[in-house]
């Protein structure tokens, strides 16, 4: 379940991508609005929500391909879940600095 609602916020997130993208074409000047808003700490908590999504879809998307190709995926597929959920915590920690550090010194000024 957790793989298609990740594949679904991700859609989510291209679409409006492309269209504040396209946006340029019609308004450079709206264009510029629109990117300025994307520079808060609300929406930097988006994008590692977004980092998140990705990740686990991306390695939960490698369990599945072992699950349906290899042989013995199907009788391993608990543990190599419990590796996608560990790796991805330690992955998305790793996240934290580098996704939420520049939020974190626009809201404590250092």
């Amino acid at each position: 379940m957790a793989h298609r609602v990740t594949g679904v916020l991700i859609f989510f997130f291209l679409f409006v991508h492309v269209l504040d993208t396209a946006l340029v074409r019609v308004s450079p000047e709206a264009y510029d609005n629109v990117v300025a808003t994307y520079k808060t700490p609300i929406v930097a908590l988006l994008e590692y929500g977004l980092v998140a999504a990705i990740l686990f879809h991306a390695l939960n998307g490698l369990r599945v391909i072992a699950v349906d190709f290899w042989i013995k995926g199907a009788r391993y597929q608990k543990q190599m879940l419990w590796t996608v959920v560990a790796l991805w915590v330690v992955l998305m920690l790793g996240a934290i600095y580098p996704v939420l550090g520049h939020a974190a010194r626009e809201l404590f000024g250092s």
